[in-house]
């Protein structure tokens, strides 16, 4: 039986902040998610984030064009991660959920550096803490700066928050023969090769004995639902 949940990182894509036009940030979803994230916090929940920027710019997509060499192009993508933070605390805040981002990457006159003990300070008090700029190196995607974050803070679990309500053998909306995990062991994600996150974000959950929990993010899923077990979600554990 698992442990109830109270300390959790929830990771979300960079893409799920895109407008139906293409721009980069779409202000009603940006809302959304912030009056999701805040019903949970305000269930109990403590909340940290991590934000992707994809909806921005990939860093192993631009290094894989040839013309910008991968740390350069991570680092470019770290950026990305930053104004994403920071647009999703400031929904947050709108909310009146107490939210503060605070960057890998040092730059003091923008958002706070991250810092393990003042994480960890914000989180007792309530507070929603944005993790922004990644692992501060290149090399890393942010599944893997979750994963390293939730270890870090003493999360219960990463809730890595999808288009879809769990792990599937494959993608379910372009094959109707994909199967669905309700649970797998974090060697079987591995072994599988399963997309959903990747393989060093999952050894490193298994070395640290650390749930991942994958859920839907879209209604009528939500986060709340998806931590006090009422929404259907895939959970990956020891």
């Amino acid at each position: 039986m698992d442990t109830p949940l109270r300390r959790v990182l929830v990771k979300l894509s960079g893409e799920a902040f895109i407008a139906p036009d293409g721009y980069w940030l779409h202000p009603q979803t940006l809302s959304s998610l912030a009056g999701d994230i805040a019903k949970a916090s305000e269930a109990g929940f403590e909340i940290a984030l991590v934000v992707g920027g994809g909806n921005i710019i990939r860093g192993a997509r631009m290094s894989a064009a040839g013309w910008i060499d991968r740390a350069t192009a991570d680092s470019m993508g770290m950026l990305a991660t930053v104004m994403n933070s920071l647009a999703l605390e400031t929904a947050l805040n709108a909310t009146g959920v107490s939210a503060r981002t605070m960057s890998a990457v040092s730059m003091p006159t923008i958002c706070e550096t991250y810092a393990r003990q003042p994480a960890l300070h914000y989180l007792d008090k309530g507070q929603v803490v944005v993790l922004a700029g990644g692992t501060g190196n290149p090399f890393f995607t942010t599944d893997t700066s979750a994963v390293l974050r939730a270890a870090e803070l003493k999360c219960d679990a990463v809730l890595k928050a999808t288009g879809v309500d769990g792990v599937y053998s494959a993608d379910p909306k372009t094959d109707p023969k994909a199967v669905r995990y309700d649970r797998l062991t974090h060697d079987e994600a591995i072994a599988r090769d399963l997309k959903v996150m990747d393989t060093a974000a999952f050894a490193l959950a298994r070395e640290n004995k650390l749930r991942v929990i994958v859920g839907c993010i879209h209604p009528p899923s939500t986060v709340a639902g998806i931590l006090d077990g009422s929404a259907r979600a895939t959970i990956v554990a020891p």
